[in-house]
This record gives structure tokens, C-alpha cells and sequence, in this order.
């Protein structure tokens, strides 16, 4: 190993995590592939966790200290501005890596220059689930129009695509500057996730609070914004304030329908150079105008004739078909004033 010039730096910022932090450092060391430096970035733990790491005695092991609490974020720049390592191997301090994990990513991102990042699929530890996410450059672009779909702690990067555009994750952003960041590196290569489990992940039973739950739907939000403007060139109010409503799942009003209707034409006109895999991106456009749609004229709680009326002016229109029936239960409600009793 060439300690100055490590083929991979393994980034692991790291806050009270004494119950988890020896496997998964014990996961890091036991790789079958050895050439890395194994950053340790210590965000002021207050728990065992910094006496636990100065337990090991391995040259590829560099603690981290930080004398203050400054954040997640923080502490994931300050090691990618430090970071020696052509590939960028993320890590949490309470996963798990799997022995063959950095060996089968480097693989790839050497046969595969065009890729800027790699990430895997995982396990959920102390449970049967598998979360595997699409594997393709394409289709990881078309699920982003909807979630992050790359696990944070699997993925491997390209250092040198970060350090020649200057690029690293917005503290703005948090808790949501992972997906955040993928987006941002569209820009500059392709994305892949290797389909084979390559990393244990913890879920934890704790409640995340309800402000930062608010905070990572925004952030989510204006990421999706982001990745619209790759095709849609400008961001307006009432774009953000319908991709709101959309990732809330609240109500929709005949305005919100008129103004999609408009947007999937601009969106697909746009989509020409085929930034989004065609079928696909008007797939995603039908089942959000479906949404939309079912919301407003079949889920709503109150029914009127003017409501009928708008659904026959704007049902021409529609990418989406709804069956005879459901016109006619619409139809039905709508002249009988049909209202939903609360109880």
C-alpha cells in the first residue's frame, strides 16, 4: 500500500456510535481489497465512540477530531477536501461492508470510465429486506424524478470528477445533500448501481422529528427542481409550489390541473434531446398527471355539477384515461351533491 497515494479513502464522519462503530470498522479493515486510508472524522462524540477507534492499531486508520459539533455535512466536506484517494469509498458508523464490497466496485469503475459513481444494493440489517434500486444510468434519472434512489453509504466516487469541478455536497441541503449531490454529478458522468448486496444497512427504531422530516422534503424538492431543469430551463413558483403537493400527497385545485396540462407539453417538447429515457419519462408524466387527477375529481370529499362540468372540458386532454364507470361515478356524485360524512 502507498500510504500517500491510496487507490481508495474511505470517508467515515462518525457521532455516538460506540454500540456499531467496531463492526463497522472491523468490516472496513477485513476488505479483500487493501489499498486504502480510512478516514475517521469524530464530529464531538460524547459517547465511547473515539476511545473505541484509538483501540486499533492500523497504519490505514486516520482519527479525525473535532473539538465542536459542526454537522454531518461538515464533517463529509472536510474529508473529501483531505481525501487522498482516486475513489471515494462512503461509509456510516453503524453499517457493515461486505469483504468483497471495494473490490467489485473498483472493478467496475476502472472498466467503466464514463461512471463518476457506484453504489450497491444493501440488506436492512436484523431483517430479510433487500433494497435493490435500478441499475442503469437511465433509469436511476427517471426514479429520481421521484426519490433518491442510491443508498448514501454503498456508493464509491470518482474523486477526480469532485476536485476538477469544485464539486461537494450543500449543507443547505441536509438531511437530504446525498441525493442532492447524485443529481449534481448527472451533470458530469453516469450513475450505476451494482444489483449484488454489498453492504448491511441499519435502520434505526427511532422517529426522525417531524422538522427534519420537513427539512429533507424540501431539500428533496428542490433537488427534483433541479434535475427538471436539466430539460425544463427556469424554475417558477408554480412549478415548486405543484411539486409540493405532489410529494406531500396533499389536494390539488382545477388550477394545479390546467397547469400540468400545459407543463407535460412543454416537459416532453423539451425531453426531444432525450435527456430522460423517452418511454419512461412520459410513463412517470401519466402516473403523476393520474395522481392529480384521482385526487381532485374522485378522492375529494364533496362533489357539485361544476366539478362534472371540469372534467368533461378537460378530459380530451388527459394522458390518462379513466374507465366508463368511474366517469359515471363522477357524473353521479356531482348531480347528487355528494358529500363525504365526517364522522
Amino acid at each position: 500500500m502507498d500510504i500517500l497515494n491510496p487507490k481508495v479513502t474511505v470517508l467515515m464522519p462518525v457521532y455516538n456510535c460506540e454500540l456499531y462503530i467496531k463492526e463497522a470498522i472491523d468490516s472496513i479493515l477485513n476488505q479483500t481489497f487493501t489499498d486504502f486510508e480510512f478516514l475517521i472524522i469524530d464530529d464531538a462524540s460524547t459517547d465511547k465512540t473515539v476511545s473505541i477507534v484509538k483501540e486499533y492499531n492500523d497504519c490505514r486508520i486516520e482519527l479525525i477530531e473535532k473539538p465542536v459539533n459542526t454537522g454531518y455535512t461538515n464533517s463529509l466536506n472536510y474529508g473529501l477536501k483531505v481525501a487522498k484517494g482516486e475513489y471515494i469509498a462512503r461509509m456510516d458508523g453503524d453499517d457493515i461492508s461486505l469483504p468483497n464490497r471495494f473490490e467489485k466496485q473498483i472493478a467496475f469503475l476502472d472498466a467503466n470510465p464514463e461512471v463518476v459513481l457506484c453504489g450497491t444494493a444493501v440488506k436492512v440489517i436484523d431483517s430479510d429486506r433487500v433494497i435493490r434500486y435500478p441499475e442503469f444510468n437511465d433509469y436511476i434519472k427517471l426514479e429520481f424524478l421521484s426519490q433518491n434512489c442510491i443508498v448514501h453509504p454503498s456508493v464509491m466516487i470518482r474523486k477526480s470528477i469532485l476536485d476538477f469541478y469544485s464539486i461537494s455536497y450543500d449543507t443547505n441541503k441536509e438531511p437530504a445533500e446525498d441525493y442532492n449531490l447524485w443529481v449534481k454529478l448527472l451533470n458530469y458522468g453516469n450513475l450505476y448501481n451494482i444489483q449484488e448486496v454489498l453492504l448491511y444497512y441499519r435502520v434505526h427504531s427511532s422517529q426522525v422529528s417531524q422538522k427534519r422530516f420537513n427539512l429533507q422534503v424540501e431539500s428533496s424538492i428542490e433537488t427534483q427542481l433541479e434535475l427538471l431543469d436539466f430539460i425544463h430551463n427556469g424554475k417558477d413558483e408554480s412549478l415548486s409550489s405543484l411539486l409540493n403537493k405532489i410529494f406531500r400527497n396533499n389536494k390539488y385545485s382545477y388550477k394545479d390541473i390546467m397547469f400540468f396540462n400545459q407543463l407535460k407539453k412543454d416537459l416532453l417538447l423539451a425531453n426531444k434531446s432525450e435527456f430522460f429515457e423517452p418511454n419512461g419519462f412520459e410513463k412517470y408524466l401519466i402516473q403523476t398527471e393520474y395522481k392529480i387527477i384521482n385526487s381532485y375529481f374522485i378522492k375529494r370529499d364533496n362533489f357539485n355539477p361544476n366539478i362534472f362540468f371540469q372534467f368533461i372540458a378537460c378530459k380530451h386532454k388527459l394522458m390518462s384515461k379513466m374507465s366508463f364507470r368511474t366517469q359515471m361515478k363522477i357524473f353521479l356524485k356531482s348531480i347528487l351533491f355528494w358529500n363525504v360524512k365526517k364522522t
